[in-house]
């Protein structure tokens, strides 16, 4: 198992560990409406199963989710963001080339905590993302783990505050 702690919006902290998922158990519930225009992103937390990743998995996921957290978290409420990640699946390199394209998949369940409050549970829901490329030469050399971790990012903000983090024009590697 694999936690990490990252601290925003420094995100200097990185602590890895064996331990037990971050996220509590518990139903599915929306972030609290008031939350949704008043949050401010104050730490991620992320755990995971084991993983097919590289190394730098962790860094990516965490730095990737937090710029797209800040993107629709820009209250003044500091509110922490624990994730359990429970699947990563990646299309093979030579496979993308080879077939013209591949996906890649992640998901995990998320949650909202207010630390003002106890560390009160504000926000629980599931998040799965599948991104596709097009494969040829960038399928090739593209960054499959920011491509997944940045979906996960746009896919939280979407479900939790009802926006997308970065709008309808292409600015980043998943140009949705």
């Amino acid at each position: 198992m694999r936690a990490i702690v990252k601290t925003s919006p420094l995100f200097a902290a990185i602590s890895l560990c064996a331990c037990a998922p971050v996220v509590s158990d518990g139903p599915p519930m929306a972030v609290l409406s008031g939350l949704q225009e008043t949050a401010q992103l104050r730490n991620i937390y992320m755990s995971s199963d084991w993983l097919r990743a590289e190394d730098d998995f962790q860094d990516t996921f965490t730095e990737e989710v937090g710029e797209e957290l800040r993107h629709c978290m820009w209250g003044t409420a500091p509110i922490d963001v624990r994730i359990h990640l429970d699947r990563l699946d990646r299309d093979g390199r030579l496979a993308t080339l080879l077939n013209g394209g591949g996906e890649h998949r992640l998901s995990g369940v998320v949650e909202f905590v207010d630390p003002g409050r106890g560390n009160a549970v504000v926000g629980r829901f599931p998040v799965s993302t599948l991104v596709r490329d097009d494969g040829g030469l960038a399928g090739l050399v593209a960054d499959r783990q920011m491509m997944v971790s940045e979906a996960f990012g746009r896919a939280v903000c979407e479900e939790g505050f009802g926006r997308d983090p970065r709008g309808p024009r292409v600015a980043n590697a998943t140009a949705d």
